[in-house]
C-alpha cells in the first residue's frame, strides 16, 4: 500500500474525510476508490459514496478477497446510513467470515455491528442483543468500543432498562474521548439527550404530568396497573398484556383506566371505541360483547362491572390505575419517530423498519409532506424522507418493537 493511501486510510479513520480526499481525490485505483466512496459518506452524499465503493469492489475481481470483502462491508454501512434495509444480509456475512479467516478481526465485528444496529432499527431486539453478546469489545479500538456502547444503550433504552443503558452511556463517552471522532462524540451526546428527555404522559385520575425513560421504567416496577398506549398493551407486576392487535378492546380499557375510580357511560364507550356518530341498540349489544372479551383477557388483572350508565374498572390488586400516552398522540407517531432521528429514510426501509406495506407509508407520508411535517428530495428509487428531530420529547417508547404477551 503506498504512502497517500495510508495517509487517507488515517485521516479517515480519524474522522477527517476532506484531508483524505486531499490525497486521493484524483485516483482511479480500487483502493483509492474505496477510500473516496468512504469519504464521501462520510460528508453525507451517499448516493455517490455507493457508486465509488462498488466500483472498487468490481475493481479488486475476485482474486483480492479480503479488500473486496472489505468493500461489502462498507456498503452495508453506507446502506444502513441512508437507511436502505433490504440489503443482502447472504453478502455481509460472507463477508465478514472471510475478513475473519485472514485475521481482520476490526473489520469483521464491524460488519456484526451493522448487523446488529439493523436488527435494533426494526425492533428485533432479542436478536440484536444475541448477536451483541457474541461480540468482545474489550480486543478492539476505541471507535468500536463506542459503537458497541451505543448499540447496547439503545436495547437497554428499547427495553426500559434505564441503569443499564446509564452504564453503556458512561462507557461509550469514555470510549469516545479515547478515538477523539467529534462524529462519534455527537452520536454518544445525542444518545445522551434521548435517555434524559420526557418519553410519555403519565394521566392519573384525569391529572397528567410528563415522564422520563426511567421514571417509565419505576412505573412498570411499581404495583400500579398501567394502560399502556405507547404498546398498546395493559401491563402489572411485570406481566404484559398485548392488545396491539385489538384496538377496539385497548380503546375501551383506556377510556375505563382513564375514567377510574369513576365509570364510563355505554354511549362514550360505543361512539370512541366504534368511532360511530350515534349509538342504537346493535352497538349496545356489540358494547356488551366485546366488554365480555375484554374481561376474559384481563382476568387475571382487573374486573369490569357494569354500572346503571356504563362500566367501570375495578383491579384485583393494584391500588392505582395509571394511562402511560405518548407525548404528542398522532395517526403517524411511529413513523415521524423514525424519521425524527434526523437520517433520509427512503419508504421501502419505512416499510421494512414498521412492518407494514409500502403503500400504505407512502399513504401516510403524502399525508405528512401535505402538512408539512415530512419533506422529501430525489425521485424514483432514490427519492428520501427526512424530518427535523421532534423536539422536547425522545423516541424512544415510538420505535418498532418486539413485546411478548401473557
Amino acid at each position: 500500500m503506498d504512502s497517500l493511501i495510508t495517509a487517507a486510510a488515517r485521516a479517515l479513520a480519524a474522522g477527517d474525510p476532506l484531508g483524505a480526499l486531499n490525497r486521493i481525490a484524483l485516483r482511479e485505483d480500487a483502493g483509492a476508490l474505496a477510500l473516496r466512496g468512504i469519504a464521501m459518506a462520510q460528508l453525507g452524499d451517499f448516493v455517490r459514496a455507493r457508486a465509488l465503493v462498488k466500483s472498487a469492489a468490481r475493481a479488486f475481481g475476485t482474486k483480492e478477497a479480503l479488500a473486496r470483502s472489505r468493500c461489502i462491508v462498507a456498503e452495508a454501512e453506507i446502506a444502513l446510513a441512508s437507511r436502505d434495509l433490504a440489503w443482502p444480509a447472504k453478502a455481509l456475512d460472507h463477508a465478514r467470515a472471510i475478513l475473519d479467516a485472514h485475521g481482520d478481526h476490526v473489520n469483521a465485528a464491524h460488519a456484526r455491528y451493522l448487523e446488529v444496529r439493523r436488527a435494533l432499527l426494526i425492533g428485533h431486539i432479542d436478536d440484536a442483543a444475541r448477536m451483541l453478546a457474541e461480540l468482545e469489545p474489550d480486543t478492539l479500538p476505541a471507535a468500536s468500543r463506542t459503537a458497541h456502547e451505543l448499540i447496547a444503550a439503545g436495547i437497554a433504552m428499547r427495553r426500559l432498562q434505564t441503569g443499564a443503558a446509564h452504564a453503556a452511556l458512561e462507557r461509550a463517552t469514555q470510549a469516545a474521548r479515547q478515538a477523539a471522532i467529534p462524529a462519534l462524540a455527537a452520536e454518544v451526546e445525542s444518545a445522551w439527550r434521548i435517555l434524559n428527555t420526557r418519553a410519555a404522559r403519565l394521566i392519573v385520575q384525569g391529572k397528567e404530568r410528563l415522564l422520563r425513560l426511567d421514571e417509565v421504567e419505576a412505573l412498570f416496577a411499581s404495583n400500579a396497573f398501567v394502560v399502556d398506549a405507547c404498546r398498546s398493551c395493559v401491563r402489572e407486576n411485570g406481566a404484559s398484556i398485548s392488545l396491539a392487535t385489538r384496538p377496539v378492546l385497548f380503546a375501551l380499557a383506556r377510556m375505563l383506566a382513564q375514567s377510574w375510580p369513576g365509570d364510563v357511560p355505554r354511549d362514550a364507550l360505543i361512539l370512541r371505541a366504534f368511532r360511530i356518530r350515534e349509538a342504537d341498540e346493535t352497538h349496545r349489544a356489540r358494547l356488551r360483547v366485546e366488554m365480555g372479551r375484554l374481561r376474559t383477557m384481563l382476568r387475571a388483572h382487573a374486573g369490569i362491572d357494569a354500572t346503571p350508565r356504563g362500566f367501570v374498572l375495578k383491579p384485583r390488586h393494584a391500588r392505582e390505575v395509571a394511562v402511560l400516552a405518548l407525548p404528542v398522540e398522532d395517526e403517524y407517531a411511529p413513523l415521524l419517530a423514525l424519521l425524527s432521528d434526523g437520517e433520509s429514510w427512503s419508504s421501502s426501509a419505512l416499510a421494512i423498519a414498521l412492518g407494514a406495506s409500502q403503500r400504505t407509508v407512502q399513504r401516510s407520508l403524502d399525508a405528512l409532506a401535505a402538512s408539512g411535517k415530512v419533506q422529501s428530495f430525489g425521485r424514483g428509487r432514490a427519492r428520501r424522507w427526512t424530518t427535523p428531530p421532534m423536539p422536547g420529547f425522545t423516541t424512544a417508547l415510538l420505535l418498532p418493537v418486539e413485546l411478548a404477551s401473557d
